[in-house]
């Protein structure tokens, strides 16, 4: 198992309301923070599909899963996913546990 079995990551999938993708984009970069000024957060990124229309895919790293659920249900957490529901018809959350980092890796063998 690699040096990055700690990091427990979290992928959503999230459908947005036909027409509202631009306006979900603005929103969730304006709130990004919420998740980035948390301590154990290490990471975050929003990705939109290639293949499916209206598909957005938020990805956060988090030191473990312990602290991660600890922001979820913090009223932090609440108020950042009030701000984004009204663009989502739908969401799915997948939660994993980081095995291997082979950028991370390959750039601390470069340095």
């Amino acid at each position: 198992m690699g040096d990055n079995a700690q990091v427990f990551r979290v992928m959503l999938r999230m459908q947005i309301i036909p027409g509202k993708e631009k306006d979900f984009e603005r929103v969730w970069y304006s709130v990004a923070d919420v998740v980035g000024g948390d301590p154990a957060n290490v990471g975050q990124w929003l990705s939109k599909s290639a293949e499916e229309e209206g598909v957005y895919y938020i990805m956060s790293d988090w030191v473990d899963e312990a602290r991660f659920r600890a922001f979820e249900r913090s009223d932090a957490h609440v108020e950042h996913r009030r701000k984004l529901h009204p663009y989502r018809s739908h969401g799915t959350m997948t939660t994993l546990h980081v095995v291997y980092d082979l950028g991370r890796e390959r750039s601390e063998a470069g340095r």
